[in-house]
């Protein structure tokens, strides 16, 4: 293996988690950011999300995550504290270029009501700039609890 492929591979594992660590805090445009401008995000069943700005405007926008943050800020005392926790593993590079990795991951994510629910990515990342970015991640969710906080797949409360 040379230098090269051991930096993007270190590149595309910051970017993963990039995208787990902004999403679970509701950091809309650092989660955005982990995609090219042009990226694509794809959940099993729903159509397609493209470019920054229509994936942030699908997970809330910036006043929706304002209004999060604040709610978080004021919640009463002895309420059940709102946690997300996205927890990846098995990250495996299937084919590495130097304009390309395909990469295959599983996550469990984890809220306040347990284990939530589990599934898989399938993620192309392309070189830009000095960072590797997805330029489309395919999720999949192979199960959620009865009482996910997502509303499940299916109802479409699924929010990857």
């Amino acid at each position: 293996m040379e230098i090269w492929e051991l930096v993007a591979r270190e590149s595309c594992r910051d970017t993963l988690a990039q995208y787990s660590h902004a999403g679970d805090r509701y950091l809309l445009e650092e989660f955005a950011g982990a995609f090219c401008e042009d990226g694509v995000l794809e959940i099993r069943g729903s159509a397609p999300i493209r470019g920054r700005s229509a994936i942030m405007e699908r997970f809330g926008g910036g006043t929706a995550a304002q209004q999060a943050r604040q709610a978080a800020r004021e919640q009463q005392p002895g309420a059940t504290r709102r946690v997300v926790r996205h927890n990846v593993t098995n990250i495996r590079f299937e084919a590495v270029t130097p304009t390309e990795a395909i990469v295959a991951s599983y996550f469990t994510v984890f809220t306040e009501v347990g284990p939530d629910h589990v599934g898989r990515y399938r993620d192309r990342l392309v070189p830009v700039g000095d960072r590797w970015l997805l330029a489309h991640r395919f999720v999949s969710v192979d199960w959620h609890s009865p009482d996910s906080t997502f509303g499940g797949a299916e109802r479409g409360g699924e929010r990857e």
